[in-house]
């Protein structure tokens, strides 16, 4: 069984901090602020916000596929999570649009996010506009594209991780010498 290293508590620490830290911000920001009365501003924060999570995902998971640096596996987690914020809000603005049948509130956007990321659908909410579908069309590509290559390359990254562990090996995976490797010899010349 594994023990719970002070890295591996710091990990876990750090996933569940971040997803409190943006649903306290997810639900206390002031939306409102979006919405009916500025939808050039918001389609344009809504935007600017996907590119630039976009570009960090991307980053982010090949900061994964290359295994280099401290722990990008949290700031993917939190990237994910950030993606799923992001959309949430998205839904929570256009549904006061009346651009949702069923969708009235921000834990209710949420759930709607979550619902759609994991393609369940049970159908009692669903987009009746035009604005509100091209986002959902939006977030199921996000998902497939970006979403799907973060959570696979996380998963291989910790499956390295497990099965080098399970080796006896306790050094990261990743180039570098073999744990069973000779030192070279020095030369004194």
């Amino acid at each position: 069984m594994e023990t719970w290293t002070p890295k591996l508590i710091r990990g876990v620490a750090s996933v569940f901090g971040g997803f409190a830290v943006l649903m306290i911000g997810y639900f206390t920001l002031p939306l409102e602020f979006f919405g009916p009365g500025r939808p050039a501003l918001s389609w344009i924060v809504f935007g600017a916000a996907l590119t630039v999570l976009t570009v960090l995902l991307l980053r982010k998971t090949l900061q994964v596929l290359t295994q280099v640096g401290g722990r990008p596996g949290v700031g993917l987690a939190f990237l994910i999570m950030l993606s799923m914020v992001t959309f949430s809000a998205g839904y929570f603005v256009l549904s006061r649009d009346n651009q949702f049948d069923g969708l009235h509130t921000r834990l209710d956007a949420f759930y709607f996010t979550v619902i759609t990321l994991s393609t369940v659908g049970y159908g009692d909410i669903t987009p009746s506009g035009d604005e509100a579908r091209v986002v959902v069309i939006l977030q199921i590509f996000y998902n497939f594209v970006f979403l799907a290559a973060a959570a696979g390359s996380l998963s291989n990254r910790v499956r390295s991780q497990i099965s080098a562990r399970a080796r006896g090996s306790h050094r990261p995976p990743g180039p570098g010498p073999e744990p069973d490797a000779k030192p070279e010899p020095e030369s004194d010349g």
